[in-house]
């Protein structure tokens, strides 16, 4: 083997935090593929054995040796990410096999630092092996044609599973594993992620979604974990550290997205501008961002939109004041899609390109998604950098944080992977841990006369409603296309009919009923109907939804079911509550979001009492239209009309079980603490039910008095705890300053936060005590 394919297979000096690559798959991928992997000679210019080709060598030498040796273009192209989709085929949206001419220019005239896929943005054959292949094209290309043998960033949303990939195992959307309301799920997911990504060559997967939910019109809402900002961060946390110690076939990049304010749009529908006070900018929406950076997110993505008149990705005081000085962020910040070019085409903030270009690099982004103009790109940078509005000192420390993610990476020693190894690491892979996810995220929200768990002695099941047989609509947006499933594509899962026939017992007759007049037919003698209802797969604001209520034809259907007199279980499969109307009030409710390919499993799991429900709504459900944006920290006033008030039809943290629960007491360790101080509170909770179950226990806390307005009740800590039937255990929850820390002043104010004086008071189930904070 030459010695400058040994060179770039070396193993990478290890990170804190990072695991060493495994050599064996990449050395007989090397040698299978006639040095698929040798790098072009390090030009004499660079010296026989330069610094940053050397992996024993410091992170921080090698990084900088690099950057000396790189030229201003050079470094301009690697602060750009240019979709794949512009170097196949016709090289504008054909996609299909890679056309020579259109990577020289996306790879080596203009040096891009980084390449994407978008939604559906893969190979012709969408396999696993096939997406390896396209990947290991790409970065042979890079590698061996830039002059300094620089790899690429490969960048791809996998944000429930490898969800572009035809085959890998689908997982529910965020909004379902916020339900979980488990942080250990939220991270094994994101490994799950991760595994596959990386057996496909990919290296930074945009992920997680750590936007509080706070409008259920909003078309990303399903991609949140919930409207609670300590919920949301913690399992966004979770979710990086999963991701980036999955241990797969090479190190992948989480991040942190869509910073900041993203999930605010003041009219509800995607990307409008949001309005907000400094106070609720840190007080609510900021914190679940900054509990995912504090995981060691190595990436940060900007919001699309506008934030108080400023858009975010031009923001000096979000990028850089907030992410880096306040927070100490080190990573790499990149745009969303086209926002640099927004800046003057939609904002109107830029006169020309090379001015909005400017305004985002000063800001503090470090990578333009600009997926269509490379060449646009490079012109644009170069002339903001000799028109003055740039200067190459900032350029260089974005080409540096860019190069140190690369060698962090690994990307210079393991630039490959073996592509015949990815069918088998991808399809069907860590369903148990998909089953588990969905298992977790179903909630119960009615169950009237203890019509659950079906009875054995029930006889006739009858399945009702479109969506008890669409696993394309159970997988949600994101699913393949962007949009969703494209049509004529089928993924493997179970949908909600296959499961309720396969969980079924032996005896027990289960019918599809294939129109609403053969439900209420067919319901008649039945023991049991169970509806499942939903809302179709969308992305973006195409699944803006100004009405978020139960389609009228299927109020329709479950009203005509009740009618018959007979148990009617209605199953919600959606991305946010939905107004139910005239479907509302039947026997059973089981919310199971978009639970992916497992799905049917989970359902049926709950229906027949194989799993002991224990999800909890990490959001709030509105009675009736109108009641958007709905959140349960609503701050008190003087209203008093009709649902002015936080009035949930099912309010934030509900859901039943088939056991019984109790909060036995709470206690804190001392009376006092300081406004520093880190409050410990022992909580007893016991089983007191005829089952084994797990008990979603938070801790809340509301304030007699405050300077500033206060919620009635705010999320300070939580766990889940598992109990056999009739056991008690304590546990202890610990509650930082950060959590009880508000934005002092009057109307203008955005200080530092800090922590008021006063009592709290503590609130688990019907207990409480109370810490006065001097």
């Amino acid at each position: 083997m030459p010695a400058n394919v040994r060179r770039f297979i070396r193993r990478p000096a290890s990170r804190p935090g990072r695991r060493d690559l495994p050599l064996k798959g990449l050395l007989a991928f090397a040698v299978a593929a006639a040095c698929v992997a040798a790098v072009a000679a390090v030009p004499a210019q660079a010296g026989d054995n330069p610094t940053y080709t050397n992996p024993n060598a410091p992170l921080d030498l090698r990084v900088h040796d690099l950057l000396k040796r790189m030229t201003l273009a050079e470094k301009i192209g690697q602060m750009d990410q240019i979709s794949v989709v512009r170097m196949q085929g016709d090289c504008q949206w054909s996609g299909g096999d890679f056309t020579p001419s259109c990577m020289k220019t996306v790879l080596e005239d203009n040096a891009a630092g980084s390449i994407l896929s978008g939604g559906g943005a893969g190979p012709a054959v969408n396999t696993p092996a096939n997406w390896a292949t396209m990947v290991n094209t790409v970065q042979k290309y890079a590698v061996e044609h830039s002059r300094l043998h620089i790899p690429v960033l490969y960048g791809v949303d996998a944000v429930h599973g490898h969800n572009n990939v035809l085959g890998a195992t689908i997982f529910p959307q965020e909004i379902g594993l916020g339900a979980t309301w488990d942080p250990a799920v939220a991270g094994d997911v994101g490994a799950s992620a991760a595994r596959a990504v990386a057996a496909t060559g990919i290296d930074w997967n945009f992920a997680p979604v750590a936007d509080p939910s706070r409008d259920q019109r909003w078309g990303r809402y399903y991609e949140t974990y919930g409207e609670d900002p300590l919920l949301a961060g913690t399992l966004a946390a979770s979710a990086v550290k999963g991701i980036q110690h999955a241990g797969g076939a090479k190190n992948v990049a989480a991040t942190v997205k869509h910073f900041a304010g993203y999930s605010e749009p003041s009219n509800g529908h995607d990307r409008v501008p949001a309005d907000v006070s400094m106070r609720y900018l840190q007080d609510t929406l900021l914190p679940s961002y900054k509990a995912a950076v504090r995981a060691g997110a190595d990436t940060v993505m900007v919001n699309s939109g506008a934030v108080n008149g400023i858009p975010a990705t031009a923001s000096h005081y979000l990028l850089t004041d907030v992410l880096r000085r306040q927070w100490g962020f080190q990573g790499v910040v990149v745009s969303d899609w086209q926002d640099v070019r927004a800046l003057q085409t939609s904002y109107h903030i830029a006169a020309d390109y090379p001015e909005a270009i400017a305004k985002a690099v000063n800001a503090g982004l470090d990578m333009a998604m600009e997926p269509y103009d490379a060449q646009g790109w490079s012109d644009g940078l170069k002339a903001a950098v000799d028109r003055g509005l740039v200067s190459v000192k900032r350029i260089d420390q974005s080409v540096e944080r860019i190069l140190r993610l690369k060698f962090e990476l690994g990307l210079f020693e393991h630039p490959y992977v073996d592509a015949s190894k990815a069918d088998a690491a991808v399809l069907g892979a860590d369903t148990s841990v998909a089953r588990r996810a969905a298992d977790e995220s179903q909630v119960l929200l009615r169950n009237d006369g203890g019509v659950l768990p079906v009875p054995s002695s029930a006889k006739k099941i009858v399945v009702a409603g479109s969506y008890a047989d669409d696993l394309n609509d159970q997988a949600g947006g994101w699913t393949i296309g962007w949009q969703g499933v494209p049509d004529g594509v089928k993924i493997p899962g179970t949908t909600v009919l296959q499961g309720i026939k396969e969980a079924a017992p032996a005896g027990t007759q289960v019918v599809q009923a294939k129109t609403a007049d053969d439900a209420v037919a067919q319901a008649k003698d039945a023991d049991l109907t169970v509806v499942v209802v939903g809302e179709k797969a969308a992305a973006e604001g195409a699944a803006d939804s100004p009405r978020p209520e139960l389609s009228a034809d299927q109020q329709a259907l479950v009203k005509s079911l009740k009618a018959t007199g007979k148990p009617v279980v209605t199953v919600v499969i959606a991305g946010r509550p939905l107004v139910l109307g005239d479907a509302d009030g039947t026997q059973g409710l089981l919310m199971s979001w978009l639970p992916g390919a497992e799905g049917g499993h989970a359902v049926a799991d709950v229906l027949f009492g194989k799993v002991n429900p224990s999800g909890r709504l990490s959001v709030s459900w509105p009675k009736d239209i109108g009641d958007e944006p709905m959140y349960y920290q609503q701050l008190p006033g003087t209203n008093s009309g009709p649902e002015s008030s936080y009035a949930a039809d099912y309010p934030f943290g509900a859901g039943l079980s088939y056991t019984d629960y109790a909060v036995d007491s709470v206690a804190a360790g001392s009376a006092t603490a300081g406004t520093h101080s880190t409050i410990d509170l022992k909580v007893t909770v016991s089983d007191t039910g005829s089952r084994d179950g797990d008990m979603v226990v938070p801790v809340y806390v509301s304030r007699p008095s405050s300077d500033v307005l206060a919620p009635p009740t705010k999320l300070v800590a939580f766990t889940r705890v598992h109990l056999a039937a009739g056991q008690s255990r304590t546990v202890t929850l610990k509650v930082p300053p950060s959590v009880l820390a508000v934005t002092p002043g009057d109307l203008d104010g955005a200080g530092r936060q800090q922590v008021e004086t006063g009592d709290y008071v503590f609130k688990a189930g019907d207990r409480t005590t109370t810490v006065t904070v001097r």
